[in-house]
């Protein structure tokens, strides 16, 4: 069995930091690893091999960094000689020092990451890529501040292993400091979490449950939904001399008229999803099969634009060969910014955005006295497989119904 120590070599210069190794033993061959630690002769303690935090300020932080990575090398190292030794018999020191640097290199917590969005990425989850990409940034941006009151100084990474519930703590509050919402908080600290169970689950690190103190739930949004009197008031907008507002107002429109259709559905709808009067599509969310029938308020708004080269319906994407999901990203942008003109322009206060759109077609058809199972309680219920269930047992017809009452109050 591999015996593990730590070592401490003091500076043949006075004052100058020493130099912290762990002494590898196996079979009576020594080998020695060193860890880039480095402490003054009067931080190390010979008599129990360990750092001594002395002072106050940002050096004591550092040596309680440097004893917390102690401690989880150490971890590493006993749990990954216990592995070989279950796999390979009689392996040496320096397998058990190339299995550890391979660790440190591959499952720190930012590379393990960019590992996993390069995995969705082939698997084409595009945007689960994308979220995580987005997580990761957020994550990094924090590891580049120091936090008082952590004990820990943070690098531009850290290994799984040292991902622990103060850490976690401590970017939850800047995330606060930022002005973060909870729900926007929690999308981070969800994503974080799943990276996390998954190294969990492929055995690289044990689950030391670092998310057991942050708020990792999902809440209640201000409700966002326009009155069908502000809806008719955005539609009679005369923005013909402006025509990014005049075609953020039709696609909003749009998205209002197929049943508060998200934008991502709207710019990926074909032309062949279009037949015998009914637009008929799968949700790229969920999956799920929608029919809607298509009305002369959709096709004025269509026969605006000239024919859309593409195999798209709408005059969203509209060049053959282009980076799609790019060109759908750039029109959600710029309609969501010329939507807030406009919001300005009609007097409302709160920001409009495609979002608004679906929202408000939920509220509208509440507010019309239609069936909660036809509309899932205005995309209220907190679980969305509840609100599929609902949609998925209805006949489109009785949708198409509630639709077309809606559309005559505008």
């Amino acid at each position: 069995m591999a015996s593990i120590k730590v070592k401490y070599r003091p500076s043949s210069v006075a004052g100058k930091e020493g130099t912290i190794y762990y002494q590898i033993i196996i079979d009576r061959t020594v080998r020695r690893l060193h860890t880039g630690y480095h402490v003054l002769a009067s931080e190390w303690d010979p008599a129990r091999d360990t750092v001594i935090p002395k002072g106050a300020g940002e050096r004591r932080a550092n040596i309680l960094y440097i004893r917390e990575r102690i401690r989880h090398d150490l971890e590493r190292l006993n749990r990954l000689a216990r592995r070989l030794d279950a796999v390979a018999p009689g392996f040496t020191p320096a397998d058990l020092i190339d299995e550890f640097r391979r660790h440190q290199k591959e499952y720190t917590l930012c590379n393990y990451m960019q590992a996993l969005i390069i995995r969705h990425k082939q698997n084409g989850k595009t945007r689960t890529a994308e979220t995580y990409t987005a997580a990761l940034h957020s994550f990094q941006k924090f590891l580049a501040v120091q936090t008082a009151g952590t004990g820990c100084r943070y690098d531009d990474d850290l290994m799984l292993e040292c991902l622990t519930a103060e850490i976690m703590e401590a970017y939850q509050a800047w995330h606060r400091r930022q002005g973060n919402s909870p729900n926007t908080i929690s999308f981070y600290t969800r994503i974080l979490r799943a990276v996390y169970n998954r190294a969990v689950d492929e055995e690289i690190i044990e689950n030391r449950h670092p998310f057991r103190r942050v708020y990792t739930g999902i809440g209640k949004t201000v409700k966002r939904a326009l009155l069908l009197p502000v809806i008719k008031k955005i539609k009679e907008l005369d923005l013909t001399r402006d025509p990014a507002l005049d075609y953020a107002r039709d696609m909003f429109l749009l998205s209002f008229y197929l049943r508060g259709m998200s934008f991502i559905d709207m710019s990926y709808l074909r032309k062949a999803d279009l037949r015998n009067g009914s637009v008929k599509y799968r949700r790229r969310k969920t999956g799920q099969q929608l029919v809607i029938a298509w009305t002369h308020e959709m096709q004025t708004i269509i026969d605006k634009y000239p024919a859309n080269p593409t195999q798209y319906l709408l005059p969203i994407i509209k060049t053959v060969g282009c980076n799609e999901r790019c060109a759908y990203r750039n029109a959600a942008y710029n309609i969501n910014y010329h939507l807030k003109k406009i919001a300005h322009i009609i007097g409302v206060d709160m920001p409009i955005t495609m979002y608004v759109a679906r929202h408000s077609w939920a509220s509208a058809a509440k507010a019309k006295g239609i069936p909660l199972s036809v509309i899932s309680q205005g995309m209220g219920h907190d679980s969305e497989t509840t609100t599929q269930i609902y949609l998925a047992s209805l006949d489109t017809s009785v949708v198409d119904k509630a639709n077309s009452l809606i559309l005559r109050s505008i």
